[in-house]
């Protein structure tokens, strides 16, 4: 009888921690800006915990990391804070990746997930170029998921390379943060403009050519039209209004 009754208990253990895997995997395979409050607000999460995956070599820098815990900070409520937890995974030895394989890295090598009071995201870093790249378009990141994004690590240090390029560290943080502002909901795409500004023409970014979230920031455009004439550009008012307006600052 008690054998039968642990037995009994345990296969309910068991099933609820099944459950509990199934939930974890469908709460971060969710659409792109589908978590913008809960990432903006401390209504469910007060604490934000993001993991940095790279391939060997394709770190990011340290500069990029310092700038976008300032670029979260200054825009989440998250009054437990702002972490980072880094992650060396292996190559996929290939010369380019699809969306479908960059799924597949994080299927296997994600560790962080939303839990309690913090929400968890991702990064891949990763050592090829986007399959999707043409001769005149070079893809820098993509955000794919609820809280899960990709750098183009290695298409940033090949155009960051050589006599009057850029600085790794600053296109990083265009591209990082460009991301980071696209699983926040911008634009309109999870976080309601408060004023029509998005570009159509190019999708789910901002129609402000200075904007972090104009488009040109996730493609190679970004060095000539932001970085080769000025500072590592910032949100636009119209950007931040949308974002006070779900829960952010």
């Amino acid at each position: 009888m008690v054998f039968a009754a642990a037995a009994v208990l345990l296969g309910g253990v068991q099933a609820c921690k099944k459950d509990s895997e199934i939930n974890k995997q469908l709460n971060h395979k969710l659409g792109t800006g589908e978590s913008a409050n809960e990432l903006l607000s401390a209504k469910e999460y007060e604490r934000l915990l993001v993991e940095i995956m790279y391939m060997p070599d394709h770190k990011p820098t340290d500069q990029a990391m310092d700038r976008l815990e300032t670029f979260l900070t200054d825009r989440l409520n998250k009054p437990e804070g702002v972490e980072f937890v880094y992650t060396q995974i292996p190559s996929g030895d290939k010369t380019k990746y699809t969306l479908e394989e960059i799924k597949a890295f994080e299927d296997e090598y994600r560790t962080v997930f939303t839990e309690d009071k913090t929400i968890g995201t991702s990064f891949i870093f990763l050592d090829a170029e986007y399959a999707e790249n043409t001769e005149d378009s070079k893809v820098l990141g993509v955000a794919y998921y609820n809280t899960s994004m990709a750098i183009f690590e290695s298409t940033i240090i090949d155009l960051t390379t050589g006599f009057g390029a850029p600085e790794r560290n600053k296109l990083e943080t265009v591209v990082i943060n460009h991301e980071f502002g696209h699983i926040l909901g911008l634009v309109n795409v999870g976080t309601a403009m408060q004023t029509d500004h998005q570009d159509t023409a190019h999708g789910k970014h901002c129609d402000n050519e200075d904007c972090l979230m104009n488009w040109q920031a996730e493609t190679g455009d970004a060095i000539n039209n932001f970085l080769g004439t000025s500072g590592i550009p910032d949100l636009d008012q119209n950007c931040i209004d949308d974002l006070k307006a779900n829960g952010g600052k």
